[in-house]
């Protein structure tokens, strides 16, 4: 087994690769593509209808090989099962037309109309990779982000905004899916009509996206400028109140250090009072003390006077000295040789 529509069988003795006609299934094996949604399902259909040892019956259209020497050819088992309808029957495969080969192409396109009739395999919508489960789960997630409340504050909507691009990056990317795989099996299994349906519906969303995404950065806009004005105005009030409480303190402070020096002073001027007070005391009772003791003096005595009486000089002093032991003053008579107590 190569991959979903390619096998390797044994006949004329030989092993031979064998493409199976006009159906086409998700690469697996391409070293130039990642493995396509869906690729490793189809290998394992294949590999269930023809496991090793089957005995197969091929049959062949026009060209016998393609471009890459394989084999062409429709590939039937013991019950006449045509394997390559099968493939698509399940919706792993999808009708190929490859002119002139086209001799089985009715056959696996009425099978394939079943599996779109059925909604399986690669027209799954709960298939995740398929195109199908892509493009509406975008206009899904689209749908609900554009249709969410934006709230009233610039945060929430600014969420709001992210959702609707985000969604919206998710449905371009399923819109650029289906214009850029036109030729893969993933967007050839819608068919022509229901990818030009599905481009018209995410075109569609799209737009009611893009509109509802600028709205939202609009009123977003709006309101952050709302809000900085807001706590500009905020600010400002605090800065007011800070500025009046500041005033209030200084108002405070000045306050208490005029009661302060007001209280110092009368404190100053109460102990000035106070020594006044105990100097006029003290001057009062020393003066009354000085009065006390005047009182008290003993009374003063008459001025002495001398009794009259003629003066009778004293006796010449003896020679040298008429005093003995005095050593005061002296009082020379005319002539210095005689002297008395002065």
């Amino acid at each position: 087994m190569i991959d979903g529509d390619t096998l390797v069988i044994n006949f004329d003795d030989e092993d031979q690769t064998v493409r199976l006609l006009n159906v086409d299934t998700p690469e697996t094996k391409d070293p130039n593509k990642p493995v396509e949604c869906l690729g490793p399902e189809a290998t394992e259909k294949l590999e269930s209808l023809t496991p090793p040892g089957t005995k197969v019956a091929l049959d062949f259209d026009v060209e016998r090989t393609d471009k890459y020497d394989r084999v062409l050819a429709a590939v039937f088992i013991e019950d006449q099962t045509l394997v390559n309808a099968e493939l698509a029957r399940v919706g792993l495969g999808v009708p190929v037309l490859i002119e002139p080969n086209k001799k089985y192409y009715d056959e696996v396109q009425a099978a394939y109309n079943e599996a779109t009739a059925q909604g399986v395999g690669l027209l799954d919508v709960a298939t995740g990779c398929t195109l199908p489960a892509e493009v509406t789960d975008a206009v899904e997630a689209l749908t609900e982000a554009t249709d969410a409340q934006a709230g009233e504050t610039a945060t929430a909507v600014a969420a709001t905004a992210a959702g609707i691009l985000a969604a919206l990056t998710t449905a371009k990317a399923a819109r650029e899916a289906l214009e850029a795989g036109k030729d893969t099996v993933r967007v050839l299994a819608l068919g022509a009509d229901r990818t030009a349906a599905l481009a018209r519906e995410l075109d569609t969303q799209i737009t009611k996206g893009e509109q509802s995404l600028a709205s939202a950065n609009t009123k977003a806009t709006a309101l952050q400028e709302a809000e900085k004005a807001a706590e500009a105005a905020a600010d400002e009030a605090e800065a007011a109140r800070v500025a009046e409480a500041a005033r209030v303190e200084a108002e405070r402070i000045q306050a208490e250090a005029a009661e302060a020096a007001r209280v110092e002073a009368e404190r100053v001027q109460a102990e000035a009072n106070a020594r006044a007070e105990a100097d006029r005391l003290a001057a009062e009772a020393a003066a009354a003390a000085e009065q006390e003791r005047i009182r008290n003096l003993p009374p003063v005595p008459a001025p002495y006077i001398p009794p009259a009486q003629q003066y009778i000089p004293p006796a010449p002093p003896a020679a040298q000295n008429p005093y003995p032991g005095y050593n005061g003053p002296r009082c020379y008579a005319p002539g210095g040789k005689s002297w008395r107590p002065c």
